[in-house]
């Protein structure tokens, strides 16, 4: 009965995620915070060790994400969405969970690139970042002596509703890891 229960809750929680980011490019903190709830309140009936395991899932999940966000390349409704994420799945399906949203990620990041014309300028920005990145520092690219760096905040900047690759890595590995 948790299983389903869980399952369909993950899957209402990330096609909202997904209606919320294609339309508004932002996933709200009701949404985000109100799912990580929902799923700790469902591992519950299951005992202490599977509440362990939603925060221990959501705790990986919000880690990682948090360096993306600190290095300006992922937006603070996706880190919240990918916390909830891990909440639900738990640390063994997170794994699996993170490397498909990343391969979806990539492929929606490379199409918007191609799509826009941006090779280029997406080419020069990685060189940037890799040449100037410092040991022991996150955000050593972003020092002053380089400019500003190309962030979220950037106007102009290309962007990917990532909120549809976390959903799509959310929801493989629930069903294919589980």
């Amino acid at each position: 009965m948790f299983e389903t229960i869980s399952a369909t809750a993950l899957i209402a929680v990330c096609a909202a995620a997904v209606w919320f980011d294609l339309r508004e490019r932002r996933i709200p903190n009701a949404l985000t915070l109100g799912a990580l709830a929902i799923a700790i309140v469902l591992r519950a009936p299951a005992g202490l060790e599977a509440v362990v395991d939603g925060l221990l899932g959501s705790g990986i999940a919000f880690g990682l994400a948090l360096v993306f966000f600190l290095l300006g390349g992922l937006g603070g409704g996706d880190v919240k969405l990918l916390a909830a994420v891990g909440a639900f799945l738990g640390p063994d399906r997170l794994w699996p969970a993170l490397f498909i949203t990343a391969m979806v990620g990539g492929a929606m990041a490379v199409v918007t690139i191609l799509r826009h014309g941006a090779v280029r300028q997406t080419a020069l920005n990685l060189y940037t970042i890799v040449t100037t990145l410092r040991p022991r520092s996150f955000t050593g690219w972003k020092g002053p002596e380089h400019g500003s760096a190309v962030t979220l905040d950037t106007p102009g900047v290309l962007t990917v509703p990532y909120g549809v690759a976390i959903a799509a890595g959310a929801i493989a590995g629930w069903f294919l890891w589980g």
